[in-house]
């Protein structure tokens, strides 16, 4: 069964050919309670650039990617965070040591992309070759085809930010260290990521424990 499914994604996703090596991680359902109350988390919430290279769970990882922008309303699909005309422009990769990810979230998974460790071409600071994770946001211009590139833009940027404090909110309220980053090398990392040309790199994240 489990090599059936992989065979139907590579199939109807071409873009899964670059991860030969690696498979479709299903996560665990996310656990929609605990943590802080959202005031003391606000309090707590910071950017940290100092971080513990121990694996994050897959538990955690989970539980975050649904803070950022899983699915809360399964009966339409919509996200924990907002995006204009809900469009859903904004997809959420993973770095880890093992390779690149990107998140499904309506299937709940972490889909494979490219194999091999690529986190240090996910910013300029030293810290992200070593964290356990960091996220890419990268917005899918063919979902916005209607609008201006300016518009596209801003929007693009604005969405993010919204993922981005989400994974804030998360962090603090379960202990974890997180900063976002707009030092990237956008043109290297794209291609080791194998992005169309639709595809634009918004922002990075780095999450992990504090060290």
């Amino acid at each position: 069964m489990k090599t059936k499914l992989i065979l139907i994604l590579l199939i109807a996703l071409p873009v899964f050919v670059y991860a030969q090596g690696l498979e479709p991680v299903k996560l665990p359902e996310p656990k929609m309670q605990g943590g802080m109350p959202l005031m003391q988390a606000l309090k707590e919430r910071k950017s940290t650039r100092e971080f513990n290279s121990r694996d994050l769970p897959i538990e955690v990882i989970s539980d975050m990617l649904w803070a950022a922008s899983g699915i809360n309303r399964p009966e339409s699909a919509h996200r924990t965070s907002p995006s204009a005309m809900n469009m859903q422009e904004i997809d959420i990769y993973l770095a880890k040591a093992d390779g690149l990810y990107l998140y499904d979230a309506k299937a709940n998974m972490l889909m494979p992309i490219v194999l091999g460790d690529i986190r240090a071409l996910t910013g300029g600071q030293p810290f992200v070759k070593d964290a356990p994770v960091n996220l890419i946001y990268v917005a899918d211009l063919s979902k916005m085809s209607r609008l201006s590139p300016e518009v596209a833009d801003f929007y693009a940027a604005t969405d993010t930010g919204f993922i981005s404090q989400n994974v804030y909110l998360y962090c603090a309220s379960f202990g974890l260290a997180t900063v976002v980053r707009g030092m990237i090398d956008k043109p290297a990392l794209a291609e080791a990521m194998k992005l169309r040309p639709d595809q634009k790199i918004i922002l990075a994240q780095t999450v992990g424990y504090p060290k």
